[in-house]
């Protein structure tokens, strides 16, 4: 019974975090135009570091520990929308161009399996 309760609990979970990363996502518009996506990248770069430091600061003050300082984060400057671009073409040349590979390499497979039989 308990394992049962236990694995519906899990179940819900999981379940939970994953509809509350597609309502983040469409929220925010990620899968939207790229301008949009660059602006929740630079919403992100503004909030998380202070909220990891009051985080921390938290922890030490419940815990009594002493968390060192964390460096600060990279700061990524590079535009996003060709690069995403540059990606898909490449994603997508590759997939139409997979038949005509696929049988080039079928045909030389087959040329060097009927060689070495010989």
């Amino acid at each position: 019974m308990v394992a049962g309760v236990w694995s519906l609990m899990r179940f819900l979970i999981k379940g939970s975090l994953a509809g509350g990363a597609v309502y983040l996502v469409y929220d925010q518009e990620l899968l939207g135009p790229s301008d949009k996506s660059e602006a929740a990248l630079r919403r992100a770069e503004e909030a998380v570091p202070p909220a990891m430091y009051q985080f921390s600061q938290y922890v030490c003050q419940q815990t009594g520990l002493q968390i060192p300082q964390l460096p600060a984060p990279p700061k990524i400057n590079f535009p996003i929308r060709e690069s995403w671009n540059s990606g898909i073409i490449k994603v997508m040349s590759a997939l139409s161009a997979a038949p005509t590979k696929a049988l080039e390499y079928s045909k030389e497979g087959w040329e060097f399996v009927k060689e070495r039989t010989k």
